[in-house]
């Protein structure tokens, strides 16, 4: 049992390492709704987020009540009044959502008081912070219709904020803001989380939804031919929101994606869609390559894009020392010139860091990721991350399964991002016939 272990250990821990060691010191804004609260995911998800705070993270933690709220109003007998997306927040709808936002910070605050039972964390207790972070105005008059105490953020106090977490505490921040003159004005959970991460540049905004994220293709319905998709860029992201309808609803294309993007466009460079549901949603998205959701990337396209016939002589460039060493096969001009479609690239001010290539074998629902290289200067930046991901998503897209590489001497890098190897017979049949049984090259696949 002892080697069982050690063996699946080894492995994942130092998958997991470069994680830690990246996101030490980083500072996330995490959106929690209060669904997930009303759904019993509290203990777990605060236990999660300790564990998360230990390994140097800096947490901002955004919670909703907007099913707590609707609770205490239909115990008075109160109906809940909604327009333009926004709740309408009348005197009674105020005193609902004060004691609903009293009862969750009471019990969010205990939660993180517990540490992790029978550990070495027990005694941890994380110190929680909140206060009058967020200036808020009115929302006004729409259309004819008075919202009342419903307000939108003014302005947010990075200050306030960045001294709570320099002192190691967890940031909380209830979705209340407050004018000039002291009057209170119920927010939404989504605007203050987007607004709080753009003011601090957070590195991360994660919204843990109802929703697992968002598909491939939003108008289809979910199944194995529709999956999540993992990664989306910035544009494409933008490109969905056109194609979809505008929607109020969380659980809805639109919602959660609509904050993302504008997260992005605030300058945080990752934005997240999770699922509550799915037991240590946060530690998966976080710490694990794939991740569960989806992440938006604020990801210039001039960096990260297929390549043209205006890009071989460069490929040729950056692929040579490579070839010379034994690393990569060799390629002449005529076979990266008529293959350059397939080729996806990294570029930094003209200059190419980094290409790979997809060839993919529809027959055997697979596909070969070949001439993956990174320039030395470029090497342990995300580059390599960058093409991997790129070029997950190109496979997907082609309706491919899986995706194999051949390798004599990166297998660990491959490894450590899901690949596992398989013999050589694996390969599909045309790939199998040009095989290069003397290279003894190492053959890894990564189901998608």
């Amino acid at each position: 049992m002892s080697a069982v272990f050690n063996f699946t250990f080894v492995p994942w821990f130092r998958s997991v390492a470069p994680y830690i060691h990246k996101f030490r010191h980083q500072t996330f804004v995490i959106g929690l709704p209060g669904e997930a609260i009303a759904a019993g995911k509290l203990p777990v998800i605060a236990q999660d987020l300790a564990m998360i705070q230990a390994m140097g993270v800096k947490i901002v933690l955004v919670h909703g009540f907007r099913p707590q709220v609707n609770e205490q109003l239909a115990a008075k007998g109160h109906e809940e009044r909604y327009s333009h997306g926004m709740r309408i927040t009348d005197s009674v709808a105020l005193d609902c959502a004060q004691e609903a936002a009293g009862q969750l910070r009471y019990e969010i605050e205990a939660a993180f008081s517990q540490g992790l039972p029978n550990t070495p964390m027990a005694g941890s207790t994380v110190r929680v912070i909140s206060g009058n972070f967020i200036t808020a105005r009115p929302v006004g008059i729409v259309d004819g219709v008075d919202f009342q105490h419903t307000g939108v953020v003014r302005k947010v106090d990075v200050a306030g904020i960045q001294r709570g977490l320099d002192m190691d505490a967890l940031v909380l921040i209830s979705p209340f803001g407050f004018s000039p003159t002291g009057e209170a004005f119920n927010l939404a959970m989504e605007e203050v989380a987007t607004s709080v991460a753009t003011a601090l540049k957070a590195d991360k905004l994660l919204f843990m939804t109802e929703v697992p994220g968002i598909r491939m293709r939003p108008e289809d319905p979910p199944g194995e031919d529709n999956p999540i998709d993992t990664e989306l860029p910035l544009a494409q992201a933008r490109r969905m929101l056109a194609s979809v309808p505008d929607s109020h609803k969380p659980t809805d294309t639109a919602f959660y994606l609509r904050h993302c993007v504008k997260a992005c466009e605030g300058g945080v460079e990752r934005s997240h869609i999770i699922p509550f549901a799915v037991d240590g949603a946060l530690l998966l998205e976080i710490y694990v390559h794939d991740g569960i959701g989806t992440m938006v990337v604020d990801e210039k396209l001039e960096e990260l894009r297929e390549a043209t016939a205006d890009d071989v002589a460069g490929i040729l460039q950056l692929i040579e020392p490579f070839e010379k060493d034994g690393t990569l096969v060799k390629r002449d001009r005529t076979e990266i010139e008529r293959d350059i479609a397939n080729y996806t690239i990294i570029e930094h001010d003209g200059v190419l860091f980094g290409c790979a290539a997809l060839y993919p074998y529809p027959e055997a629902r697979t596909g070969e990721m070949a001439a993956v290289t990174v320039s030395p200067q470029s090497q342990g930046t995300g580059d390599g991350e960058k093409l991997l991901k790129r070029i997950e998503q190109r496979a997907r897209n082609q309706g491919l399964q899986s995706l194999f590489v051949l390798t004599t001497r990166t297998m660990h890098w491959f490894l450590k991002r899901g690949f596992a190897p398989v013999d050589p017979n694996w390969l599909p049949e045309a790939r199998k016939r040009k095989y290069n049984w003397d290279r003894k090259s190492q053959v890894l696949v990564k189901r998608l």
